[in-house]
């Protein structure tokens, strides 16, 4: 089969024509592809060894990682890739496919959280005497500067508990009066005078704007009516600078999570969370997935971050 019919059958398939988009300026690695995506591993394998039996595509190993980018072939191929490329515009994950290769490419330049995740992969493979994750939690906090947070959706508070022994001031938010009242009544008897508990919903927390310096959202925002509201709000309350936090569930087909845990959201795209960051003024934005259940219903847990 000559090059241009090879071609032309390369181009045939829309999600081929999605993956060409996204190698259009950047080097991909298939663990790469699939996070922006969110298709499977050998669905993308199958498409790049397609691409690359074509000659649209070519790849180089890095390590264990294999790296695929656009191949400049010849005139009638590159006439063929750009047109895919703006055929691409028009497929309906594009806006979501964009958004995610924004944060892959952001998250490469940030070292430091590859680096996190190769140790925390190390973590549990050798059990060690007195090592643990609570252990080093305590370690880390030592760390931190007292500061101001907000810890919105706080539930009966126990993330505020460990915060306030270190932070300035900690302000927990919960829309439940009974766990606010018992919220509160555990931080007097632990002598936590700096941990405050207020009443009010994700929406319009009761805090007065640009009064905390780290707002965090830990395992709430899939409880909030609108969590793009809840996270404007979030950036209202921060000073500048200042720093939100959200730990959520990656999206998810667990229905009976609405009635178990009264979840009105399965969990969130990384690509919402990126877009209503960004919509709420939040910049240097950082998206991962940080823990994964072993267990069925199998949740994914993810860390979002942005600055003010």
């Amino acid at each position: 089969m000559s090059s241009i019919l090879k071609s032309l059958r390369a181009l045939s398939d829309p999600t081929r024509i999605r993956i060409l988009a996204l190698l259009e300026s950047e080097e991909l690695s298939v663990h790469e592809l699939q996070e922006v995506t969110g298709m499977g591993q050998s669905r993308i394998s199958t498409q790049l060894g397609v691409l690359q039996d074509s000659g649209l595509v070519s790849s180089r190993r890095e390590g264990k990682r294999i790296f695929y980018r656009l191949n400049g072939t010849g005139d009638d191929e590159d006439a063929f890739v750009k047109l895919a490329i703006r055929g691409a515009r028009e497929l309906p994950d594009r806006g979501a496919d964009q958004i995610n290769l924004k944060r892959i490419l952001a998250r490469r330049r940030e070292q430091a959280q590859m680096y996190f995740n190769e140790v925390a992969g190390r973590f549990d493979r050798v059990y060690g005497p007195g090592r643990s994750w609570q252990g080093f939690g305590h370690l880390l906090l030592r760390i931190i500067p007292p500061l101001v947070v907000a810890d919105l959706g706080s539930g009966e508070g126990l993330l505020s508990e460990l915060l306030a022994r270190r932070g300035k001031k900690v302000i927990a938010v919960d829309n439940s009066k009974k766990i606010v009242e018992f919220g509160a009544r555990k931080a007097r008897k632990n002598g936590l005078k700096n941990l405050e508990f207020r009443l009010g919903d994700l929406q319009n927390p009761p805090i007065e704007p640009k009064s905390v310096d780290v707002v965090i959202l830990s395992q709430a925002l899939h409880h909030a009516e609108d969590p793009a509201a809840a996270i404007a709000a979030a950036h209202r309350l921060l000073r500048s600078p200042g720093q939100i936090l959200i730990l959520d569930l990656l999206r998810h087909s667990f229905e009976k999570a609405h009635e178990s845990y009264g979840d009105r959201w399965l969990g969130f795209a990384q690509s919402d969370l990126h877009r209503w960051l960004e919509t709420a003024g939040f910049r240097r934005i950082e998206i991962s997935v940080v823990a994964r259940e072993e267990d069925p219903p199998h949740f994914q847990t993810l860390l979002a971050a942005g600055e003010k």
